[in-house]
């Protein structure tokens, strides 16, 4: 059995995420110490592992919540487990769409400024012109 500090070290993780993981249900520690400080076993410390590696794959926490069920569930089909990942792959690739185009307006707005010791700018003037027309054009 380890501490809350043994199981950070072992894990990667901090003990605050740990305690956060645990709030948010993603798993339980198995036991506790006499005077009632949480313990973790190795399959605690798997469960953590598992809960970090979907994390730092983009998983939200809710998403997380579902894979660690499906993880517990041997009677699933690998179909959800599938269907969940396509999911995600979805949203991953619109938000890496989304960052590029971010990336291509700066790299124009760059490209125009001739970085001297004149004050006009390029840039600003083109983050004030998409200002404005998020203000009279909101979503």
């Amino acid at each position: 059995m380890h501490t809350i500090g043994d199981a950070a070290r072992l894990t990667g993780l901090s003990p605050k995420m740990i305690r956060y993981y645990e709030a948010q249900g993603l798993f339980s520690p198995q036991g506790r110490s006499s005077a009632g400080y949480r313990l973790y076993n190795e399959a605690d410390l798997h469960a953590l592992r598992f809960i970090r590696s979907a994390r730092e794959l983009g998983f939200s926490l809710a998403q997380i919540g579902e894979l660690t069920d499906l993880w517990h569930n041997h009677q699933r089909t690998s179909a959800e487990v599938k269907k969940l990942a396509l999911a995600h792959i979805d949203t991953l690739e619109a938000k890496a769409a989304l960052l590029q185009g971010m990336a291509n307006t700066l790299r124009t707005l760059a490209q125009h400024c001739h970085g001297d010791q004149r004050p006009e700018c390029p840039i600003l003037e083109g983050i004030e012109a998409q200002a404005c027309h998020a203000r009279t054009n909101p979503r």
